[in-house]
């Protein structure tokens, strides 16, 4: 039998290609299906299918979502005229989970990276500039503190100037618990920058 046709090699391949599984884990993934409940692999089976046929994106803010607009989109108690752009779904996730965020979001569903071929093309910031209708009055840009999140954040400010929309980058620093002998030159010059009064 080839490998194609093998099932458990086409199984190590596929979780192979999930991003931070590599061929150990993928293998370590493959037996585990393999040694379950076949409920478990049926499960499995069915969530990936049905998280592929359900889930899309937002027609507002490019969130995932099965319901469009989703659920942040939809919610009237929150601003309109302050809106969070994120690099990801993740990115939005976390900022929602601290609970002190209530304005509205856009995913930019990455960072612009020319090395990588990334340009505006491929992120959705055509969609961002189609909310900028007046009712927007600040951009909150809170991408990754990298060189493709900075170069990012700042290219949204050249293009939300016309606008007159106000854009702001989330502050960056010191995170609590670490050492300062060990923070690298461009954290501690951020931490520097974004003091605030005790």
């Amino acid at each position: 039998m080839s490998s194609e046709r093998d099932p458990i090699r086409r199984l190590i391949h596929a979780f192979s290609r999930l991003p931070g599984i590599g061929e150990k884990t993928a293998t370590r993934l493959t037996f585990f299906v393999l040694e379950a409940e076949e409920e478990v692999a049926r499960d499995l089976a069915s969530a990936l299918a049905e998280v592929r046929e359900q889930v899309r994106l937002c027609s507002v803010c490019c969130n995932l979502t099965q319901e469009d607009p989703c659920r942040f989109c939809a919610d009237p108690r929150r601003q309109d005229d302050v809106v969070c752009v994120v690099e990801s779904v993740p990115g939005l996730l976390a900022i929602e989970r601290t609970g002190e965020f209530r304005g509205r979001y856009h995913v930019l569903h990455g960072v612009l990276a020319p090395l990588d071929g990334i340009g505006p093309e491929q992120l959705r910031i055509t969609e961002l500039l189609r909310r900028l209708d007046g009712t927007v009055r600040e951009l909150i840009v809170a991408t990754n503190p990298s060189v493709e999140g900075e170069a990012t954040a700042l290219y949204l400010n050249k293009l939300a100037a016309p606008f007159g929309v106000r854009t702001t980058r989330i502050a960056s620093g010191v995170p609590i618990g670490s050492d300062l002998e060990y923070a690298d030159q461009v954290t501690l010059t951020r931490a520097l920058e974004g003091r605030r009064e005790i």
